[in-house]
């Protein structure tokens, strides 16, 4: 037998040695990352690996909301459902006004307000409700004041308590009370506070982890310096009800006075929307069908340009008629809902929350939620979400479920 040029026959029994392992790029890459991270790198490695699916693609509720891993995706954070309870906040809020009302020191004076923050399970101990909301919960004493200051965040304060204190923007004096909504935009001077007799409490709004994100966030509250002044709060230039009666003429605005409030851009300079005005409208509304998703629903808008009050933030209240159930939807946009009347439950994600007067219910976005009022009165619900955020870059859409279940895009 012929063997061919420059190979070799196997011996029998002979042991081969293993072939050698080849290196992929994907580690050679990897390799040099912990010396490039000496130089603040990072080698890509990795795809895209966004926390959630494709909204249009999931159809059942444990596909949404999962966190992907790796370095991509490392420091995203998804917000959960949950419900922060009345019943559970309020004795804390307590102490909190027994601790103030006995203080050597006042609590606004080494940490601005007195209050307690909320803070999604989901977030990592970030004090948010969302990704984009921040809200805390504020009480003050008889004779509290938190002094004037500004800052690049939208707020605003909903009112809890029967006798609301008083909010002073940009000179406005507003006198508050139970279902207020109370504004302050961006590049506003305002200054709150307590001269009743009985201890108040209010919901602090704002897109502060937005501006965070962003890295443009900041307070100031030098009042004395920006104004000359040796005050700590503004004088009054307009009493309680000024924008009101400037704006509260729907389909009508007046010519005689700059709509300009402030140094913020595109924001509402209507600051004050009373519980009672805005409990009248749903309920004028009451007989009307409505909308299966939401019941009777009514945004608070700009009205001067009719968008949202905020460029950030949407603001909004819903009346849910006694039995009342509405049918699934999911946005792209989060939310909180804060229950001003009656009692029932949230349902969001398969998973039911119920609820009770001054309970706040977070809502993360994409995932399937509808309200069921329980009881033979009417509950009311207001909710503040980023929606007019996500529509402003474009990034809103929203889907509902008929009553046979089939998904329908309501908005895209």
């Amino acid at each position: 037998m012929t063997v061919p040029q420059n190979k070799t026959m196997p011996i029998v029994g002979e042991i081969k040695e293993p072939e050698e392992q080849k290196i992929t790029a994907r580690e050679q890459m990897e390799a040099l990352n912990p010396e490039a991270k000496k130089l603040q790198v990072w080698i890509r490695t990795q795809k895209n690996a966004p926390a959630q699916q494709p909204w249009f693609v999931i159809s059942s509720a444990d596909q949404t909301g999962e966190l992907a891993s790796g370095q991509v995706a490392k420091n995203q954070l998804k917000a959960l459902p949950y419900v922060w309870r009345w019943s559970d906040y309020k004795p804390y809020l307590d102490k909190i006004s027994q601790i103030a009302a006995n203080a050597d020191v006042s609590p606004t004076e080494f940490a601005d307000r007195q209050s307690l923050l909320l803070m999604n399970p989901g977030l990592n101990d970030r004090i948010q409700v969302t990704n984009t909301i921040r809200c805390a919960i504020s009480i003050y004493n008889p004779g509290d004041i938190a002094p004037a200051h500004v800052h690049s965040p939208n707020a605003s304060r909903t009112i809890l308590t029967e006798g609301g204190g008083y909010t002073n923007i940009d000179g406005e004096r507003c006198d508050a009370r139970r279902g207020d909504i109370i504004l302050t935009p961006n590049g506003t001077w305002h200054d709150h506070g307590n001269d009743g007799t009985e201890p108040v409490v209010w919901i602090d709004t704002l897109d502060w982890p937005l501006m965070e994100y962003l890295d443009c966030a900041w307070v100031d509250q030098d009042f004395q310096t920006a104004f000359g002044t040796t005050d700590k709060v503004q004088s009054v230039k307009e009493g309680d009800g000024y924008s009101k009666r400037l704006y509260s003429n729907g389909g009508m605005r007046p010519t005689f006075v700059s709509h300009q409030r402030g140094f913020g851009q595109r924001l509402s300079p209507l600051f004050h929307y009373t519980g009672v005005d805005i409990k009248n409208a749903l309920l004028d509304l009451k007989e009307e069908a409505g909308d299966p998703y939401e019941g009777i629903q009514m945004e608070l808008v700009n009205p001067i340009t009719g968008e949202s009050v905020f460029p950030t933030l949407r603001y909004a209240s819903q009346l849910l008629r006694p039995n009342e159930a509405t049918l699934p939807k999911r946005e792209t946009s989060s939310m909180y809902y804060v229950v001003i009347e009656g009692e029932g439950y949230t349902e969001v994600n398969g998973q039911k929350l119920t609820w009770k007067p001054n309970d706040v219910i977070a809502v993360p976005n994409f995932l399937w939620r509808r309200h069921v009022n329980t009881s033979d009165k009417d509950a009311i619900l207001y909710s503040v979400s980023d929606a007019a955020l996500m529509k402003n870059i474009g990034q809103y859409r929203a889907q509902g479920k008929d009553k046979d279940g089939n998904v329908i895009q309501l908005e895209a």
